[in-house]
């Protein structure tokens, strides 16, 4: 994500320990709110709500710890090509969002009918730890009347520091990590506080770390200390650290924002216009995709590309609408086989490629997976969600390029605990 790890024009919700109330960030107000810290005794009272509902479902639909219904059993030996809609396909590629503590009816009868692979969750959808386990336990419940068995993907931005959805760990940002006496040691304890801190509320998905290596101090994605360093070796060996240990606690890790935002001066922000970076390919491959290998040596689940646009990789195409950026840069050269995620569909870098449904085909035409509908606002998504689909019957989407989109989404789904 971009600034303050907020979508596009959503208020940036973080929460700061000992803090309540609003603060001025980068312009745009940041609602905060004091919930109780977590810790054994948080877990334990979350417990009763997630045995009930919403762990349970999430640890048993693939990995055989729940016994599944024949027939979805059965559904699992086929391809979701042979077994579902376009629209259902369409729908396995997208991430919805809303607004409010309350889910609404339309987003529940969305997963029902097999048309979103998850949701992501914004400080405005959470109040404390039992109300979002309740609100995940809902939408675990719909889905699973769908005819797609695999666990829905539960997202949110918990990268540590300012830019928090829920309280607690990782505390530290990402800055004060990079520059702690032992960097890998202290990334390595905010991956597995991040991981037990969702998982304790039944998300599986943190969009996080980020890896951007800032250039100066102040600029944009240092401002509020989201870049470990402005040292690609440190920012690569936090990264890793970070991924792996917050991946053993079952929660799948994000790299972002690929191939870089530490350049960005402290103006350009992606949510709100076209941002061009105007480095060489030489400063690209030797400062800004350095922590990309490590992190993809270390097995992270997700890749999420910047909306910047990069003339020395692509003179005209924002990262992620670019096959040259996707499909060669990433998956070519660095050889990252894990499922592609954008950015804020809705952002303001994306003004002259249409609304949000034509940018997202856009987006899978270039080789991005899920499409990240964070407008909370539960019409965006479906609006997408037809959108690919009438793009895979025209033809203007690839049938097999689509069908290994859905596949790699599936996996990824299918090992969730």
């Amino acid at each position: 994500m971009s600034l303050t790890a907020e979508r596009a024009g959503a208020r940036p919700e973080c929460w700061r320990p000992g803090q309540a109330g609003r603060t001025q960030q980068g312009g745009i107000v940041a609602e905060q709110r004091e919930i109780p810290g977590p810790g054994a005794d948080r877990r334990s009272v979350l417990k009763s709500v997630l045995v009930l509902g919403a762990a349970a479902p999430l640890a048993g639909a693939i990995s055989g710890a729940r016994a599944a219904p024949p027939g979805r059993a059965a559904a699992r030996d086929r391809p979701l090509a042979q077994q579902l809609s376009s629209q259902q396909l369409a729908g396995q590629r997208v991430i919805f969002s809303y607004s409010g503590l309350t889910v609404p009816s339309a987003l529940l009868t969305q997963l029902s009918a097999g048309e979103a692979a998850g949701v992501i969750f914004f400080g405005g959808n959470i109040s404390s730890d039992a109300q979002i386990a309740s609100a995940i336990t809902q939408l675990v419940t719909a889905q699973q009347q769908s005819p797609v068995p695999s666990p829905l993907l539960l997202m949110t931005d918990q990268e540590g520091g300012e830019v928090r959805r829920l309280p607690g760990a990782p505390v530290q940002s990402e800055k004060q990590i990079g520059q702690s006496s032992n960097p890998a040691a202290a990334a390595s304890a905010a991956g597995t506080g991040a991981g037990q801190n969702l998982a304790a509320v039944g998300m599986n998905v943190n969009l996080a770390p980020v890896l951007d290596v800032y250039y100066k101090s102040g600029n944009f994605i240092d401002q509020f200390q989201r870049s470990y360093s402005n040292k690609a070796t440190t920012v690569s060996t936090c990264g890793q650290a970070f991924i792996t240990a917050q991946q053993q606690t079952g929660v799948a890790a994000t790299a972002k924002h690929f191939p870089g935002l530490g350049s960005a001066t402290r103006s350009q922000n992606t949510d709100t216009g076209p941002v061009t970076l105007n480095l060489s390919l030489s400063q690209l491959r030797s400062k800004d995709e350095v922590p990309y290998p490590a992190a993809i040596a270390a097995g992270v689940k997700l890749t999420m590309a910047s909306w910047a646009v990069y003339p020395a990789l692509d003179p005209s195409l924002p990262a992620g609408l670019s096959p040259t950026v996707i499909q060669s840069e990433l998956r070519g050269r660095l050889g990252y086989q894990g499922v592609t995620i954008t950015d804020a569909i809705e952002a303001g870098a994306l003004t002259s490629f249409g609304s949000s449904a034509q940018r997202a085909v856009l987006a899978a035409e270039a080789g991005m997976d899920v499409l990240l509908c964070s407008a909370q606002d539960p019409t965006q998504g479906q609006s997408v969600v037809t959108a690919l689909a009438s793009a895979l019957d025209g033809g203007q989407l690839d049938a097999t390029d689509f069908n290994a989109a859905v596949q790699r989404v599936t996996a990824l789904r299918n090992t969730m605990p």
